[in-house]
């Protein structure tokens, strides 16, 4: 009976253990929310203060990075604890943000100067800058770290980055305004939402060159994967555009909240996670049947750009 009951409470442990959290960044109220996505509950809002936009986990969930473009700061929070254990003065306008797969470097997007900031995550200081084109927004890191990818809006372009020498290496033409940036599992391809030309560009790393586009509904803003699709956020439609990775053939269009922005699949790639900008809202899609199941609500003006989820 003992060891019946051990073996429960450890599974039922286990099962607390690995259920995955939303890390929310909400610009108007200054905050982010963590949302339990295992009971679709709020668990904390904490006080982030600089209109926080861009938001990281790392990949061990031990910490989130928060960018506010309006405090010139990056926000260290530990995940566990709830609260803000670190700020680094980054300056400019820091918006999209990345962590090394590793958890030892951290990469904002300099809005306004053109640059990606290096931050040394162990120091909490920033020890380098890298020239990308004009107004980097989304940044991903490939999976096996050797390259970053920023998103340029303003150059129509996405800028390959050799994280060993820090230097831009490449220069990728892409549709107008690439936002989000999203790098697949393989570290093959990239897809890049572009908010003015309503539609994703596919993007060969390796080759360093677009391969395909495809249409979405107006401004989309972020790019999820998740059973062989691809969605995305259209925010002034208020759905979610899914489209066949492989053919690259539009599905379906679901509905969502008003202003749909931050994206990001579940670790088992069961679900995906919406945050609804003017409706306050997260929704949650199965990624299968392709319909919202669920809504929970934040702070105010959710954007959660970037990898909000800690796994």
């Amino acid at each position: 009976m003992l060891r019946a009951w051990l073996a429960g409470t450890l599974l039922i442990a286990s099962v607390a253990a690995s259920a995955e959290e939303a890390f929310v960044t909400n610009q108007l109220s200054d905050d982010l929310t963590v949302v339990d996505l295992a009971t679709s509950r709020a668990l904390a809002t904490i006080p982030i203060g600089g209109k926080p936009a861009g938001v990281a986990v790392t990949a061990d969930g031990r910490f989130a990075y928060v960018a506010s473009p309006d405090g010139k700061v990056v926000s260290v929070i530990d995940a566990a604890a709830r609260q803000v254990v670190g700020r680094v003065e980054v300056g400019g306008g820091p918006l999209g943000i990345a962590v090394a797969g590793d958890g030892a470097t951290v990469y904002v997007a300099d809005w306004y100067a053109a640059a990606i900031r290096v931050i040394d995550a162990k120091a909490r200081a920033v020890v380098g800058s890298i020239a990308v084109g004009a107004s980097p927004s989304g940044l991903a890191v490939t999976p096996d770290g050797r390259q970053l990818l920023s998103a340029d809006r303003d150059d129509d372009s996405v800028s390959v980055v050799d994280t060993a020498s820090r230097a831009r290496i490449a220069t990728i033409k892409v549709g107008m305004r690439p936002f989000g940036v999203t790098i697949d599992a393989e570290g093959r391809r990239a897809y890049t939402a572009n908010v003015g030309s309503n539609d994703v560009s596919v993007v060969d790393i390796a080759d360093r060159s677009e391969i395909g586009r495809v249409k979405t509904g107006l401004r989309p803003y972020a790019v999820a994967l998740a059973q062989g699709r691809g969605f995305v956020t259209d925010q002034y439609d208020g759905t979610v555009s899914v489209f066949d990775l492989a053919t690259l053939q539009p599905i379906k269009r679901i509905s969502v909240g008003d202003y749909p922005e931050g994206i990001a699949a579940t670790a088992d790639g069961r679900r995906i996670i919406v945050a609804n900008w003017e409706s306050n809202t997260l929704s949650i899609i199965d990624a299968e049947a392709l319909k919202v199941t669920g809504e929970v609500k934040v702070g105010d003006g959710p954007r959660a750009f970037g990898a909000f989820l800690r796994r």
